[in-house]
């Protein structure tokens, strides 16, 4: 039985308007695969993506931001309907800050998920910061919340079901669903 999340996290989620992903490593297992031309492949789970889209249309922007660059990102973010994507981010504070200005949102209104030392900077901003269960130390110690799932692994989605709950959000979908 999963555990509720801690009045903390409850809070903070209430605020969220916006969720920026990394991608190697939260929504794929940081596998990358490259076939001998080159071309290269990452294994997605399709419950992070259908999580993506739920909280899409209760109105929560989804953003992309890695440090690498891939075709199969941006297929990815097509499929999803996610429209900001930035790839080849050197410094993801900066792009972070420059999302919050263009969105006119606050720190707080901010969701960030991450796996590695390079995306600290950006959690410590981050009104709710997320680590996978599989981060790296520094990673994990500066998130609110820690997944119970790995990256690429269903890590998405929890991030996903904590957000659309902790906004009292859940129960509607579930009904869309014909679930309750």
């Amino acid at each position: 039985m999963k555990r509720p999340p801690n009045l903390s996290t409850a809070r903070r989620v209430r605020k969220i308007k916006m969720l920026v992903l990394d991608v190697d490593g939260v929504l794929t297992d940081g596998r990358i695969v490259m076939d001998d031309r080159g071309r290269e492949t990452k294994f997605f789970d399709v419950r992070d993506g259908h999580g993506l889209k739920m909280l899409m249309r209760t109105g929560i922007e989804v953003v992309f931001l890695t440090g690498r660059k891939s075709r199969v990102v941006e297929q990815r973010a097509r499929e999803l309907g996610v429209t900001e994507v930035y790839q080849g981010a050197l410094n993801k504070a900066e792009v972070f800050e420059a999302l919050l200005e263009r969105a006119g949102l606050k720190a707080s209104e901010a969701a960030y998920a991450g796996d590695d030392i390079v995306d600290v900077p950006v959690m410590r901003k981050a009104g709710f910061s997320v680590a996978v269960l599989d981060a790296v130390a520094e990673a994990r110690k500066a998130a609110h919340y820690v997944t119970k799932k790995k990256g690429g692994r269903g890590a998405v989605r929890e991030v996903c079901e904590v957000i659309l709950k902790g906004q009292g959000k859940w129960a509607d979908i579930r009904r869309r669903y014909g679930s309750l």
